[in-house]
């Protein structure tokens, strides 16, 4: 079974891991995180408010986390990738879930001069050789040139597959997302700096990011749309605008879509197209829903996307309203896993 390190074990970095413990695609067998209280990281991984604890729990012995399925986890507390011997527990793949821009530059250079093959990054940066979201585009993967490979953000990996099934069905003029995602950790819970994660040290110029997640609902600019064009052939920043609400939730995001189509169609099309794409797809991409749901019912969603066909409507045959649902963590870290898998089924072959 190929062999991966987990550079990083935030919110991401824990939910990869249980979903893996899950499916099985792969070995975790180092993990390194700049927390270097090894039972607070055994801690993290046990016990979490939104998806409970393990069924089988970890422990420190030495160096490493253990368990009873006979689970071993070298822990490093190195700050930068690079820094960590991941050659010397032989590691196929490196995840990086840390979210510091700076660990791209370093993944390199661990590519480089390590027997590590390819890292994942787990945000958007531009600096990578390829991004893929599964759904979308990961049939352009070429095993040969791209080792550093991007998985997107979360609302790219919903927001993605979406548009790009509307696009070649119908064609986008242009259009408008909204984006509703739950608070992150460099947020509030009192009025403050907000301080960046991905460049350690620097103060967010969005000052209100920097308010207290409590109660208040925070308009900020979104990347959601950025990140898609990037997967989505056809569409560009300069069609579809975007704009978000950080949410006094936990978690599950969802996403407000209005577009101008090119072909004339109805809301029974639009549904019939989805409710085909469910039954035949091999990844949970896509989910149907139509029952009277709130944010927390897709809570552990391991699908991409759930699309609520409740809200889906077209108005004069071109202006198309959707609402998505997707767990911004589950969902998300369910793709990663895929995506790590489909890369190794690919580089076997």
């Amino acid at each position: 079974m190929v062999r991966v390190g987990i550079n990083g074990v935030g919110r991401i970095g824990r939910a990869i891991l249980r979903v893996n413990q899950l499916k099985k695609y792969f070995d975790v067998v180092v993990i390194n995180d700049i927390n270097p209280d090894i039972d607070n990281i055994a801690y993290t991984l046990n016990y979490d408010t939104l998806y409970s604890r393990l069924d089988v729990l970890f422990r420190s012995k030495g160096e490493c986390l253990v368990n009873d399925l006979g689970d071993c986890i070298q822990i490093y507390n190195e700050p930068h990738i690079a820094d960590v011997d991941w050659s010397q527990h032989d590691v196929d793949y490196v995840i990086d879930s840390s979210g510091v821009l700076d660990n791209v530059k370093h993944a390199r250079d661990l590519i480089e001069k390590s027997s590590v093959k390819r890292v994942f990054v787990t945000h958007s940066p531009n600096d990578v050789d390829f991004t893929m979201v599964l759904g979308v585009n990961e049939g352009e993967l070429d095993i040969n040139k791209h080792k550093v490979i991007s998985t997107s953000i979360c609302d790219a990996t919903a927001l993605g597959p979406v548009l790009n099934i509307i696009n070649k069905t119908f064609g986008i003029d242009n259009g408008y997302v909204t984006t509703l995602h739950p608070w992150l950790s460099y947020q509030n819970l009192v009025d403050g700096p907000s301080t960046s994660w991905s460049v350690p040290g620097e103060i967010y110029h969005h000052y209100a990011l920097g308010r207290s997640v409590d109660g208040n609902m925070i308009p900020k600019p979104t990347s959601a749309i950025q990140a898609t064009c990037k997967v989505v052939g056809g569409i560009t920043e300069q069609m579809i605008g975007s704009f978000s609400y950080r949410t006094p939730t936990a978690i599950v995001g969802s996403a407000d879509i209005t577009l101008n189509l090119k072909t004339k169609t109805d809301k029974s099309a639009v549904f019939e197209i989805f409710e085909e794409i469910e039954k035949t797809q091999s990844i949970k991409v896509f989910q149907n829903n139509i029952e009277p749901l709130v944010s927390l019912d897709f809570l552990q969603s391991e699908y991409s996307a759930i699309v609520d066909h409740r809200w889906t409507d077209v108005i004069n045959g071109n202006l198309l309203k959707m609402v998505l649902w997707y767990d911004n963590e589950w969902g998300y870290s369910s793709r990663v896993v895929d995506q790590v898998h489909y890369v190794n089924k690919r580089e076997v072959l």
